[in-house]
């Protein structure tokens, strides 16, 4: 009885469940068009919708007066998801490939004992032991070590370059071929989308079967001795649409949802196949490249460590706590002689300049006073020798010599004059001026002092002034060690330029090829152009809208892309770029 209520309780639950289930079903499929909407608000469910956030890429090519229709560019933007959606996984996917391309093509055009050093050194311990293996065995056999080192390292480089070139290439045509189609149906994408969509939708499944034509070869073209195990372990095959569906007809509802559905499966096919190839033919990680530097760090860490526990309260050692205390007073003297004594006796000093100065006049007045006491003695003195009235502005000079002369005769009898004559009161006249004198250096001392003294509070803090400003250039260099094309440093202004090179190399090169009537190759030449305006796009949004150039900047990026502009006009547009946007001049220290 009680497995029987026990299975009636379940039964009541799955029921509850899915009643509640289906009833919420109902609620949220009444927020989407009935069967009676337009065309496009029947399939705007049809395809998964990207719940992330994009990644700021390269506009799809419509014109621009669309917006003047909100309502139907509302539409069209949902058909146009779906190619946005391809050009931004073309585009991640391009730019992971060209990333890894970029190091194996300086490692080829390093010398011999570069490559060597790389397949020693910098693919992690196990190939540094089997290569010290393979060296030895060489020695012994051949001799000719190094320079089966060497071929093997640049067969181990080209096998990469190689397979990665091949991989962008296709891409880059892929790429270009969709934005060519898109560009060229613009205008009725916009006005009528519904007659488009399915001619859009069997064009895209012909490139993707284009696409896996193009990279179909690499399975069968592996080598014997490769240095990449299962790099080529399976192919790609994409959905195709069915024969029915590319007849140009009517489609349904169900046919336009299975082609979208189909579309995102090839678009996720492509994505593991390109990672599952990148993965084998990319760069070392950086701890690979540098496992050796890694290494003897920690080697150098672990003695540290040992030698720091052997001085540690752990081994009954007190001299890291010694150490530690010592080092925290040499600290706080530091911060005390260097920083908190100059620094108040600089305020201190900027204060009492003020407070003391009726004391600096008081000082000046008994100099004066000095002075005048002098200048009475000397003219006193001066008349009663003279005999005569001397002018009140007779000057102490003048006087000075009267009193000199009658010193000087004072002195053939010094005894006799020193009781009797004059001699006393000579002499007292020189030390007031000797008093004077004095009084007047240390006046001048005095003031000299004063106006140094800020001086020498700044010079006790100068060390403290170094030691911050050393701080603050690590903190800058370190904020501004960005050298990304993103960054704001020089290196990446230096990098955005770079950019603006290579566009202008390949829409050159795209111009020759299609001279020449190379179709292919001018296809895969405008794919890569158009990568390089999206790396352009993303690296200066940032800079242009803090600059108010985003809106013209966008403008001229955007008319790079168009295949059916001169070339001489893309060329001048490449040329306005490096001249009048700010986020793309030379960098100031370089002018």
């Amino acid at each position: 009885m009680e497995g029987q209520s026990e299975s009636g309780t379940e039964k009541d639950l799955k029921t509850l469940i899915s009643s509640y289930s289906n009833y919420v079903w109902k609620r949220v499929a009444t927020f989407f068009p009935s069967s009676g909407s337009n065309f496009l608000g029947k399939i705007s469910i049809l395809y998964p919708q990207a719940s992330r956030k994009r990644r700021p890429f390269l506009p799809l090519p419509l014109p621009s007066h669309s917006l003047d229709s909100s309502v139907v560019m509302t539409e069209a933007c949902r058909i146009c998801d779906v190619l946005e959606d391809i050009m931004e996984r073309i585009f991640w996917n391009l730019h992971n490939i060209q990333k890894n391309l970029q190091f194996w093509q300086s490692r080829a055009e390093g010398s011999n004992a570069q490559k060597a050093n790389f397949m020693m050194f910098e693919r992690g311990p196990f190939a540094f032991i089997n290569g010290t293996a393979q060296i030895l065995r060489d020695c012994m056999a051949e001799g000719g070590s190094i320079q089966h080192l060497c071929q093997s390292a640049s067969v181990h480089i080209s096998e990469r370059i190689t397979v990665l070139t091949t991989l962008r290439s296709s891409l880059a045509t892929f790429l270009a071929q969709v934005y060519m189609e898109v560009e060229k149906y613009g205008e009725e994408l916009v006005e009528d989308p519904e007659k488009l969509l399915p001619f859009l939708l069997v064009t895209i499944n012909d490139l993707f079967s284009k696409l896996e034509a193009s990279i179909g070869h690499l399975h069968a073209t592996r080598q014997g001795d490769s240095s990449i195990d299962g790099s080529h372990s399976f192919p790609v095959l994409f959905e195709k649409l069915p024969e029915v569906n590319q007849d140009g007809s009517q489609w349904t509802d169900c046919e336009i949802k299975d082609s979208i559905n189909l579309i995102y499966q090839n678009l996720q096919k492509l994505d593991v196949y390109l990672s599952h190839m990148v993965a084998k033919h990319q760069k070392p990680r950086k701890i690979t490249r540098y496992w050796v530097h890694y290494t003897c760090g920690a080697v150098g860490l672990s003695f540290c460590s040992i030698w720091l526990l052997r001085h540690s309260s752990l081994m009954g050692s007190s001299d890291l706590e010694n150490w530690i205390c010592e080092a925290k007073d040499s600290m706080v003297g530091f911060f005390n002689d260097h920083v908190e004594q100059p620094l108040l006796s600089i305020r201190d000093e900027l204060f009492e300049t003020f407070r003391k100065r009726h004391k600096g006049v008081m000082e000046i007045e008994e100099v004066q006073m000095t002075s005048n006491s002098l200048h009475r003695m000397l003219l006193a003195f001066s008349e009663q020798t003279k005999g005569q009235k001397l002018p009140e502005n007779a000057s102490d000079q003048e006087m000075l010599e009267i009193v000199m002369s009658r010193y000087e005769k004072e002195l053939m009898h010094p005894i006799q004059n020193l009781v009797n004559g004059e001699l006393a009161r000579a002499l007292l006249i020189q030390v007031q001026k000797l008093k004077l004198d004095i009084e007047t250096a240390m006046l001048e001392l005095d003031q000299i002092l004063r106006a140094n003294e800020i001086n020498f509070a700044v010079l006790a803090a100068l060390p403290a002034f170094i030691l911050s400003f050393i701080l603050l250039m690590l903190v800058r260099a370190w904020f501004k060690q960005d050298s990304r094309a993103e960054g704001r440093g020089r290196v990446a202004r230096i990098q955005r330029r770079l950019i603006i090179v290579e566009v202008e190399k390949r829409i050159m090169q795209y111009q020759i090829y299609v001279d020449q009537g190379l179709e292919k190759e001018a296809h895969c030449m405008f794919g890569l152009v158009l990568y390089s305006l999206d790396r352009l796009l993303h690296a200066v949004k940032g800079h242009a809208k803090e600059t108010g150039e985003w809106q013209y900047l966008r403008q001229d990026i955007i008319d790079l892309a168009k295949p059916g502009l001169q070339t001489a006009y893309k060329l001048r547009v490449t040329s306005r770029l490096e001249r009048m946007y700010d986020c793309l001049l030379p960098s100031l220290k370089r002018q």
